[in-house]
């Protein structure tokens, strides 16, 4: 599969592949005999391996850090399975900021629909403003 290929099929830039490649997000990539990358099976699994982790926020330097543990072999499976952790771990994180924001959104949302019924904007309702603040979240403004 050539690179404008993949590309397609994955809704990236070449240059991102190129980036991927050359920093180590993915293996080298098999080349023809004039040079040019032809994208195997197993070129490809790395490709969508790399847009997964990208796509769940893995930072690139961990997503590198994987594959080299990855060609070194199954002396690596525990680090391997630790470094996932860490990326489950970092995703978790930043995805209850999201959820805490979104609460944020939600409780704001909420005021102004009041406020447009009612003529007052009103920030004083204390049971949402305990529930998001669970996540430590400011509610007013």
């Amino acid at each position: 599969m050539t690179i404008r290929e993949v590309c397609e099929r994955y809704d990236i830039t070449p240059d991102t592949l190129r980036y991927y490649e050359r920093v180590g997000v993915i293996p080298e990539v098999t080349r023809t005999a004039g040079g040019i990358r032809n994208y195997t099976e197993e070129d490809i699994k790395w490709v969508e391996n790399a847009i997964c982790m990208r796509s769940a926020g893995v930072p690139i330097e961990m997503i590198i850090e994987y594959v080299h543990l990855f060609q070194m072999g199954d002396d690596t499976l525990e680090d391997r399975c630790n470094l996932l952790k860490r990326a489950k771990a970092e995703v978790e994180a930043a995805r209850k900021k999201y959820d805490d924001e979104l609460k944020r959104l939600s409780y704001k949302i909420a005021k102004y629909e009041e406020a447009i019924q009612t003529g007052v904007l009103n920030w004083d309702d204390e049971e949402m403003k305990e529930e998001c603040l669970k996540g430590g979240v400011s509610m007013e403004q």
